[in-house]
């Protein structure tokens, strides 16, 4: 393996790191909590516990998709989503009522994590557009295909 794919797995790594295998294994140790917190929104523990299981797959599979290549921008774009989603079902800044009014309220703390989540699905949709200049082309042509990010082409 060369440095240069070496550093893309490094990288790569970093960007699910947070996904697998830590809020996986949250979910999967705790997955009652997890369900407690789903129903937050989703009030049928049915709905919560599916979402949870939903969240699980996204978590170990597309996470696994991104590392080993294995059809990394689909998984990316699916990862994207998941951030997205869950920064506007968990980080609801907006509905706290403190968010002007105390510099250490809850408001400005979800804020955070809410532009955390958006930059993070970010970085994955660099993964999806690529960075060879590309852009969608290669996603929408063959959306499950590898990107071959460790430069090994068929």
């Amino acid at each position: 393996m060369t440095t240069a794919a070496i550093v893309v797995l490094v990288v790569r790594y970093g960007l699910v790191l947070l996904f697998l295998p830590f809020s996986a294994l949250d979910k999967f140790f705790g997955f009652n909590h997890a369900v407690k917190q789903a129903q937050s929104m989703f009030k049928p523990r049915p709905i919560a516990m599916a979402m949870i299981l939903i969240g699980l797959f996204v978590e170990v599979i597309c996470s696994l998709g991104v590392v080993t290549g294995i059809a990394d921008r689909a998984s990316a774009f699916v990862i994207a989503g998941y951030c997205a989603a869950t920064a506007v079902l968990y980080k609801q800044f907006w509905a706290q009522g403190d968010f002007w009014s105390d510099p250490d309220g809850k408001g400005r703390t979800l804020l955070w994590d809410f532009l955390k989540n958006l930059s993070l699905g970010a970085g994955f949709l660099l993964i999806v557009i690529g960075t060879d200049g590309m852009g969608l082309a290669p996603f929408i042509h063959a959306p499950f295909a590898s990107s071959h990010p460790y430069g090994t082409h068929p």
